[in-house]
């Protein structure tokens, strides 16, 4: 048997996240330079999310027809080509448009990565290979937001994206070089095969996806409401951070790195409801240290919930390969649909909450949410397999 490949697992995590949250240090900048409005230069990092929403399902179901590692190495190039022309925009409604291009391209990495995991590792070592890829998102999250800021500062924010296309066309050739080809899945005889429609329905009666893919939104959801809000918590008194520091407020985001495939060893040997749970229960107290007047508590907290989040996610990842066999890519991306729809949602309910009673009424939302994520995996989520 052969060993499962993890480098270029994380390699994928890596490209998938590399871009997708890349404008956030740059929105300032980009307000100055096309004399646009905070919100219409947030629309840069709207656009790739909704665009990843609404094509997971479709990448999902193409990577079950042509083939995981094919689409992982297409999705790759094919950033690496709408990154670089991205950095051609001569005004924001271009550049809205080529992040929104890129949105449609990423699921076909991350849907099949993960699709290939649940293929290519033993299944009681699926924590382990789901916890690598998502050590990988962290860091290509983390670096994409580090490198644009670096190169934007230093040049232009078009040599950001140029910066990060050279990035994302050096994976790419490592992944075309590195990464075997799937082996084989199960045949499925061409008279039980499903069409795009009658899969979807399928999986939609099965309560285990259901209430899987209920849960990734409640994961993403509390991640993108924390470190949304708390940028306006620390820009006010008694903090006044300035733009600079609260960039470097994502570096906590390495330690999710580090703890999250020691905790996909613990997730196989314990079971994803109690590794849930975990995760989530980490997060909460993190969020709720967020909320002791002193700074050095509000960067542990945030170092906390970033990391029970990405546990969260790793452990809701990896749970779907126990529930499906068949057409798991599509699986993978109706999961991404509601993933980042609660990602959307954490972006703009917290706001009447945040009017109303500031940043301790968006952490009570936050451990609601979480809270709401523990009690469906506890009693829906089937026990240790």
């Amino acid at each position: 048997m052969r060993r499962p490949p993890t480098l270029p697992i994380v390699l994928a995590g890596f490209a998938a996240f590399l871009d997708l949250y890349a404008t956030q240090p740059l929105l300032p900048l980009l307000a100055r330079a096309f004399h646009a409005s905070n919100f219409a230069v947030s629309l840069t990092v709207t656009a790739p999310t909704v665009a990843v929403a609404l094509a997971a399902p479709m990448v999902g179901r193409l990577a079950d027809r042509f083939g995981l590692r094919r689409m992982i190495l297409v999705s790759a190039f094919g950033l690496t080509i709408t990154t670089a022309l991205a950095a051609s925009s001569a005004n924001l409604h271009q550049l809205i448009f080529w992040r929104f291009v890129q949105g449609l391209v990423t699921p076909g990495i991350f849907a099949s990565a993960i699709a290939y995991i649940h293929q290519e590792w033993p299944t009681a070592r699926v924590g382990r290979g789901m916890s690598a890829y998502v050590s990988g998102t962290v860091l290509g999250g983390f670096t994409g937001r580090a490198v644009a800021g670096l190169v934007a500062a230093d040049a232009t924010w078009p040599a950001a994206f140029l910066a990060l296309a050279a990035l994302n066309a050096v994976v790419a050739f490592v992944l075309l070089a590195w990464l075997p080809r799937e082996r084989p899945a199960a045949v499925v005889a061409p008279e039980a095969r499903l069409s795009q429609w009658g899969a979807v329905v399928r999986h939609f009666h099965n309560r285990q996806l259901v209430t899987t893919y209920t849960i990734g939104f409640c994961v993403l959801f509390t991640q993108v409401a924390m470190f949304t809000y708390v940028t306006f918590h620390l820009a006010a008194a008694p903090y006044l951070l300035s733009t600079a520091a609260l960039g470097w407020l994502f570096v906590v985001y390495l330690i999710g790195a580090v703890a999250t495939p020691l905790a996909g060893r613990w997730v196989d040997v314990y079971g994803h409801r109690i590794g849930l749970a975990a995760a989530m229960g980490v997060g909460g107290i993190g969020a709720l240290l967020t909320l002791v007047p002193w700074l050095p508590a509000v960067v542990g907290g945030l170092a906390l919930s970033a990391t029970g989040v990405f546990i969260a996610h790793a452990t809701t990842s990896g749970y779907i390969g126990t529930v499906t066999t068949e057409n798991r890519g599509l699986a993978v991306g109706l999961y991404s649909t509601f993933y980042y729809a609660g990602g959307s949602a954490g972006a703009a309910l917290p706001a009447a909450l945040w009017n109303v009673g500031g940043w301790p009424a968006c952490v009570a939302l936050v451990l609601a949410v979480q809270a709401l994520g523990v009690a469906i995996a506890l009693t829906q989520w089937a026990s240790r397999r």
